[in-house]
């Protein structure tokens, strides 16, 4: 049964991918929007459910370090394996509006989270800030879209003339979109249990399994979906993708849990891992802006980076350093 839940996830998230990657581009062509925007913000929010179902369920029973962790794992695998996977499978052209505005809008909101983090507490009022900060940012993102895409009096009459009704390309777009976001979703529950089963039967600890499965497992949407965008040639769904999730798990994420109860933060998260995550943020914008593109060899970086941040993760590296640091 593990090995087919294994399967069958694996199934569910080449499907769901699939389905959720056509209906985005079809969707950003009818709307007159880029499939970057669509990438930053539904498909984004939609590959984000695994990390918000998490967050709130460990906010409601009192496990909040799970809450905290499960978004800052998230978001470095998200750049150090997801983006570098992507770009193995083919060197990614980056949008030079998604590095100056999206790339360092990350930046600035990942370090904001980590000056939160040292206060040892995500209160109600910062939480709800949070959330409202990401309002704001998808109306802006919208407005901007719009205003660079605003078609000429001409473009509105030839679109009356050829979409007297909607069309059929369109109306499928809105279920494939949602069809996709519950294979990619369940397809990743399913891996994450039946990969968890086959490793407990092996005799690997649970510590060990949470570290590795669950902040790999709840990145698995956005791996799925970025490699098949990038196979598919659509690169700006990609990084918009990986992009948009890391703004969504830090400000809706941790807001929604933060409102939800005053959620502590560890010392250990707060003094390490968040400035890792800050850290591949930081590497990630000029990386790049070096020719506007993501090379095979950078995603091969990124790649040992993720390995030896693991490594420190088990060897238990995080505590000697906060020794050292802290005493």
């Amino acid at each position: 049964m593990s090995y087919l839940l294994v399967l069958g996830g694996l199934l569910l998230l080449a499907g769901g991918g699939e389905a959720l990657i056509r209906g985005a581009v079809a969707l950003a062509e009818r709307l007159g929007i880029s499939p970057v925007f669509v990438g930053l913000t539904v498909v984004a929010i939609g590959t984000s459910t695994p990390e918000l179902t998490v967050a709130i369920n460990a906010a409601m029973t009192g496990t909040p370090d799970i809450a905290v962790g499960s978004v800052i794992g998230s978001n470095i695998s998200n750049i150090l394996l997801v983006l570098a996977a992507t770009a193995l499978v083919q060197p990614i052209i980056v949008d030079p509006r998604m590095v100056f505005r999206d790339g360092l809008f990350l930046l600035a909101v990942s370090f904001g989270v980590a000056m939160v983090a040292l206060t040892g507490l995500i209160t109600p009022g910062q939480g709800t800030a949070m959330v409202v900060l990401l309002v704001f940012y998808l109306v802006f993102s919208y407005w901007a879209e719009m205003v660079r895409n605003a078609p000429s009096a001409e473009r509105r009459e030839a679109e009356v003339a050829e979409y007297k009704g909607i069309p059929p390309k369109f109306i499928y777009a809105i279920p494939a979109i949602l069809i996709g976001l519950v294979g990619v979703v369940q397809g990743a529950e399913f891996l994450v249990q039946g990969a968890t089963e086959i490793a407990l039967s092996m005799g690997v600890s649970e510590a060990v399994i949470g570290l590795s499965l669950v902040a790999v497992g709840t990145s698995l949407p956005e791996l799925a979906v970025s490699l098949l965008a990038a196979y598919r040639g659509h690169a700006g769904v990609a990084v918009g993708n990986i992009i948009g999730s890391n703004i969504s798990n830090l400000l809706l994420i941790l807001g929604v849990t933060g409102f939800i109860t005053e959620t502590p933060v560890a010392a250990q998260i707060a003094r390490y891992d968040v400035w890792v995550m800050v850290a591949a943020t930081a590497i990630m914008v000029p990386v790049m802006v070096t020719g506007l593109r993501i090379s095979r060899a950078e995603g091969v970086l990124f790649l040992t980076a993720y390995v030896l941040y693991l490594v420190s993760i088990f060897t238990g590296l995080p505590d000697m350093v906060m020794s050292v640091l802290y005493g």
